[in-house]
């Protein structure tokens, strides 16, 4: 029974075919497309200044040379935001539950953070492994901290949004079933599990919303340090 909770985290296969790439794929086909008219509609023009404050507010702590990223980042929040909102319907797959997608999105951006630090002021950007001030039989110790923790950004950015949606989904999904569960025998209590199911869903819609900001707000972070 308990083996059956996780088989929500399992990829989806049609005669053999994982269906991982369509689950990836799919969410850019919601997106309405804006037309050449002079007045576009109530839902273009609403996404459209969600984009925009959403892009001044990240790019707000850059300087200009940090700007070249806004299509990126932007891109990517819409993407990791309409993935785990599908996430949460009945019957579907959530693909940022998988370790290995979040990390092969973690990885390369971070990577690129810190190939522009080196190549544009490589001793900044050398110079945050030793904080100013340090003492000298410090330094050894404080060079090998910094450098490990340096290396651990993209672990922490790809399992701190695995492990957020994973637990939401897995309390979602224990409650329902005590929910059900308990209605023939325990109606009251039952009702009760519901309530407290449908507020967990309201905090997991927000859940989802936050950690893709959150995803995309460290990314930029990095990229300030670097820029």
């Amino acid at each position: 029974m308990m083996l059956s909770f996780f088989d929500q985290f399992m990829s989806p296969n049609y005669l053999g075919i994982p269906l991982i790439a369509l689950a990836i794929a799919l969410p850019w086909v919601l997106y309405p497309t804006p037309t050449s008219r002079w007045l576009n509609n109530r839902v273009i023009t609403l996404q459209a200044w969600f984009i925009n404050r959403f892009t001044q507010q990240l790019l707000l702590p850059l300087n200009p040379g940090g700007h070249k990223w806004a299509v990126l980042l932007t891109s990517l929040m819409l993407f990791l935001f309409t993935i785990n909102m599908l996430g949460l319907l009945p019957y579907t797959f959530t693909p940022t539950t998988q370790l290995s997608l979040n990390m092969g999105l973690a990885v390369p951006l971070w990577l690129a953070t810190v190939i522009i630090g080196m190549r544009n002021q490589p001793t900044a950007a050398l110079g945050h492994l030793l904080p100013e001030g340090t003492p000298v039989p410090l330094i050894p110790v404080l060079i090998i901290i910094e450098t490990i923790s340096l290396f651990i950004r993209p672990l922490a950015l790809g399992v701190r949004l695995t492990a957020n949606l994973t637990a939401g989904h897995l309390l979602i999904q224990l409650i329902a079933t005590a929910a059900f569960v308990l209605l023939p025998m325990m109606p009251t209590v039952a009702i009760l599990v519901a309530t407290v199911l449908f507020l967990l869903t309201l905090l997991e819609v927000a859940v989802a919303m936050i950690q893709a900001y959150v995803f995309v707000l460290l990314l930029s972070l990095y990229l300030q340090e670097n820029v």
